[in-house]
């Protein structure tokens, strides 16, 4: 089933990201937003302490927080990306960002760096 969001002329088939090579989690280095709601529930769903996961997990960009990344065969992946499972190891409880993708107000001006990165964009303009 195609998902689409209003305002945005591209629709996403989510079936697509079981034979995906998880390319909305690694690649080029970027920020990975957690807020502090994000940061309690991922921080329990992994048994930890807030202050523990918040040292051993994010860093801290003005006042906000981004997930660490770390080194990966296509540049950077995401801390939480599962290489052998090609999946997020924290889905239930992504961040936002995360569970927004692929409508994001930056693709609109820049769809054909979605559509490179994104095997399960459909064109709905075309």
């Amino acid at each position: 089933m195609l998902k689409t969001q209003e305002g945005f002329d591209y629709g996403f088939n989510p079936k697509v990201c079981f034979t995906c090579k998880g390319n909305c989690c690694i690649g080029e280095s970027g920020y990975i937003w957690v807020n502090p709601k994000e940061i309690t529930a991922i921080a329990n769903f992994l048994n930890l302490e807030e202050s523990l996961f918040v040292e051993r997990y994010l860093f801290k960009e003005s006042h906000m927080y981004s997930i660490k990344e770390i080194p990966h065969e296509s540049g950077v992946a995401c801390l939480f990306f599962d290489d052998q499972k090609r999946g997020c190891s924290i889905y239930e409880v992504r961040p936002s960002q995360c569970r927004t993708f692929p409508f994001w107000n930056y693709f609109k001006r820049h769809f054909d760096e979605l559509e490179k990165e994104c095997p399960g964009i459909v064109s709905l303009s075309h």
